[in-house]
């Protein structure tokens, strides 16, 4: 029986992927097709990912057209927590992590037990990023920025990956965001090889 690895708010799956890639019974829990909200998740769940939107937490934000609404963030967070909690109560949870750039949300969960930029696992860009949860700590395979690259971060303007062909945006989403988003490929792997 594969092992369950619930990806919540996991938008393009690219956190999981290295899971999927490895026989495990992957299932992304977001929109437009799941809610998290609403989600009842099995009882043998093995591992949890956790990815949050940073909309309402994020420094970068600016609230000239819209305002910052914690409440509202706060309940998709909340429900993160919810599923982990559940399935960890059912003593089947092996690891959990939850994500979220570096920002308003420590206010709300605390200290982080990990803060990592993607150029720290291998990647060519930097995007300070915590780490909350239960689980083995990926080894760091530290990769040495170019001028050019580092250049680009500053004016965020890195190239950005593609979205899986098979990926559907949210309503009222954009592919710019999502590609933003995406789960550095190096982190992932890194994370996986941490926490089979």
């Amino acid at each position: 029986m594969s092992k369950i690895i619930l990806d919540l708010c996991g938008g393009t799956g690219s956190w999981s992927k290295p899971y999927r890639d490895a026989g495990y019974d992957v299932r992304v829990i977001t929109l437009p097709k799941h809610d998290v909200r609403t989600y009842e998740p099995p009882g043998n769940v093995y591992g949890i990912l956790a990815a949050p939107p940073c909309t309402m937490f994020s420094l970068a934000r600016t609230t000239a057209k819209t305002p910052r609404d914690f409440i509202e963030g706060i309940k998709i967070v909340r429900a993160c927590l919810e599923i982990i909690w559940e399935c960890r109560a059912k003593r089947n949870l092996k690891f959990w992590a939850l994500e979220n750039p570096l920002g308003y949300l420590r206010q709300f969960l605390g200290k982080p037990a990990l803060t990592f930029n993607p150029c720290d696992y291998g990647d060519n860009y930097t995007k300070k990023t915590d780490l909350w949860g239960y689980f083995n700590p990926p080894k760091q395979n530290k990769r040495q920025m170019t001028e050019r690259e580092i250049a680009a971060c500053k004016i965020n303007s890195r190239v950005l990956p593609e979205l899986p062909k098979d990926y559907v945006l949210p309503r009222g989403g954009g592919s710019l965001a999502a590609r933003r988003s995406m789960t550095s490929k190096y982190f992932a792997k890194a994370f996986f090889e941490a926490n089979k």
